[in-house]
């Protein structure tokens, strides 16, 4: 079976990749499972793109194997789109995300209806041994909601509601969210694409 390291500690990001991709008879791993060096990721980037590919690169060439990243957030219209590429890190990275979402909540308190714009983005990188990378982009639109709803999901799934179904993506069934989410398009648009290449 052909394994592939993907640059993240994040298992519950983990989770949502391995089941978005079942079934293509490849092991995805985590850098918590990985046999390689320490290696430190300085994720300097300004766009998701650029920290996609800086995560990806760098376990590239720690291991000098095919890695694959993502960088994903959430972007609010309402507060000049933040937290944007700062997602994790908004209010600081150990904080927990039942603060950072009732805190977004209450920057909202006086936005209504579609005032509240909002979307989730993710770009996967791939980076190759030789240096090459590719990425590939998803986008799921949707509005801020307001007040916490559902338990599936991770992050800011909470208070990210989608007017057409009525429900924010933590009230979705996990294979739903997964078809329609910002990760499984980016993800089923990489794996497309390394197809196409007989990378995988």
């Amino acid at each position: 079976m052909k394994t592939i390291i993907v640059a993240t500690h994040n298992e519950d990001k983990m989770k949502e990749i391995r089941e978005i991709l079942a079934g293509d008879g490849i092991e995805y791993i985590s850098l918590n499972n990985a046999d390689m060096p320490d290696t430190e990721i300085i994720e300097n980037g300004t766009t998701f793109e650029e920290n996609a590919i800086i995560k990806a690169r760098t376990i590239s060439k720690a291991t000098g194997q095919m890695v694959l990243a993502d960088d994903s957030g959430l972007e609010i219209d309402y507060l000049g789109k933040a937290p944007g590429v700062y997602s994790a890190r908004y209010l600081g990275e150990d904080t927990p995300y039942t603060v950072k979402n009732n805190y977004i909540i209450d920057q909202l308190k006086d936005a209504k209806g579609k005032e509240r714009s909002a979307r989730f983005v993710c770009v996967v990188a791939c980076a190759f041994p030789d240096g090459r990378t590719i990425t590939a982009r998803g986008t799921i639109e949707g509005q801020i909601a307001y007040e916490e709803n559902g338990g599936n999901g991770f992050g800011y799934d909470p208070v990210f509601y989608l007017p057409e179904r009525g429900c924010t993506t933590a009230q979705l069934e996990p294979e739903e969210k997964n078809k329609i989410s910002h990760r499984g398009q980016a993800l089923r648009k990489m794996y497309e694409i390394l197809k196409k290449e007989n990378v995988i």
